[in-house]
């Protein structure tokens, strides 16, 4: 226990941080950790490595994403607001580097070398586009003079344009899904709701018809033909685990898994785990979205509610895509699974956007409200 007489920062952050939200992160930290043990051994092997090699780095990474994820946790939400911006404009920065001097796989430029390390740019722009959206839809409403959702606008259309020449059509998807999310709760009108669910539409049928690598991977979704050879692996090893699994080590479909230590992690861990296990991973997830929803609707501060509910709802989706794909209920798509998947980019850049998660839903008693008040439901649904 803390003394109430204690003043530290440390101890001041330790009185007010949401304890169950900070328990859920730790432990999928710990299981991803567990999970590196499972599915990344046979890989290394396939390529020549050391048997130990992917579980290194990602201690490596471990260390500090949860420092990393503790320091902005203590950060307020003032300050939140400010590192976005910072982590934004690097990252954007980042991005167009990638498009000249990052490195190329599988007909994508989406890494970066920096300090020795490989760096995706696209998952660092994630929370702070989360964060940056939800104040400019906050200062919109607060301050109609200021165009707050045409700067909006104007972002999104700048990250996407960046994602969609690398090209990374999974990760813009996610991002446009966020920022309609947040647009929606910011009082977007029905009419504005129809135009840019046209606009989204539009936008994926010009994907399917002029990039081949998308209609190629929704072709084999729909009709199951072609190299399905992954996804049809990932799902034997969930079907191979059963409910209570193979047990710690003893999966066998996995070694032919090529990417069993990132994108198909959750397949691994229902091999060897079991079905139960993975429900109650899945229920871990969820447990996160819907507290993290339910702290932002006790803020009576827009930015914070927005902005909080903006990362909970990119933690989520992300995993609804890493999971669905592993079920084999989405096409393919390279987005790994929050806190679990082998990747130091994604490690990072979670670790940042969940530690402001935390730091925007820490306890300030002159900030809460009853959620009744705190969700303007006749601004949602007014026909504007």
């Amino acid at each position: 226990m803390v003394s109430r007489a204690d003043k530290s920062l440390l101890a001041e952050w330790w009185r007010t941080v949401d304890k169950p939200l900070l328990t859920a992160f730790l432990l999928l930290m710990l299981f991803g950790l567990l999970m590196s043990f499972a599915g990344s051994p046979p890989v290394a092997e396939r390529i020549g490595l050391d048997e130990f090699h992917f579980i290194k780095r990602h201690m490596i990474f471990l260390v500090p994403a949860l420092a990393i994820f503790l320091i902005c946790s203590m950060l307020t939400p003032q300050q939140v607001r400010r590192a976005a911006f910072l982590l934004f404009a690097i990252s954007i920065i980042m991005l167009i580097a990638t498009l000249f001097v990052g490195s190329e796989a599988k007909g994508s430029r989406r890494w970066i070398y920096l300090a020795g390390f490989t760096l995706q740019p696209s998952e660092f722009v994630k929370p702070a586009f989360a964060v940056i959206t939800a104040w400019l839809f906050a200062e919109n409403s607060r301050r109609p003079d200021i165009p707050g959702s045409l700067f909006s606008i104007i972002l999104l259309g700048i990250v996407c344009a960046l994602l969609i020449v690398q090209p990374d059509f999974g990760q813009t998807m996610l991002i446009a899904a966020v920022w309609g999310v947040l647009f929606f709760m910011a009082g977007m009108s029905w009419l504005w709701i129809a135009a840019l669910g046209s606009i989204a539409v539009t936008g994926m049928i010009s994907a399917y018809v002029f990039f081949d690598h998308v209609a190629a991977r929704i072709n084999r979704f729909l009709t199951g033909e072609g190299d399905n050879f992954q996804v049809n692996t990932g799902l034997e090893a969930i079907i191979n685990g059963g409910w209570l699994g193979q047990g710690p080590g003893e999966g066998t479909v996995k070694k032919t898994l090529p990417d069993s230590h990132t994108d198909f992690s959750f397949a691994v861990a229902a091999e060897e785990f079991g079905i139960i296990a993975c429900m109650l991973l899945v229920g871990l997830f969820a447990f996160v979205v819907l507290r993290g929803l339910h702290k932002s609707l006790e803020e009576k501060d827009a930015y914070v509610r927005m902005a909080s509910s903006g990362l909970v709802l990119l933690f989520g989706f992300q995993s609804i895509i890493n999971i669905g794909v592993n079920l084999k209920l989405l096409p393919a798509k390279g987005m790994t699974l929050p806190f679990i998947s082998y990747g130091g980019s994604s490690m990072l850049a979670m670790a940042i956007g969940m530690g402001f998660l935390l730091a925007l839903t820490r306890s300030r008693p002159e900030s809460r409200q009853s959620p009744v008040i705190g969700f303007n439901l006749q601004s949602v649904y007014s026909l504007k």
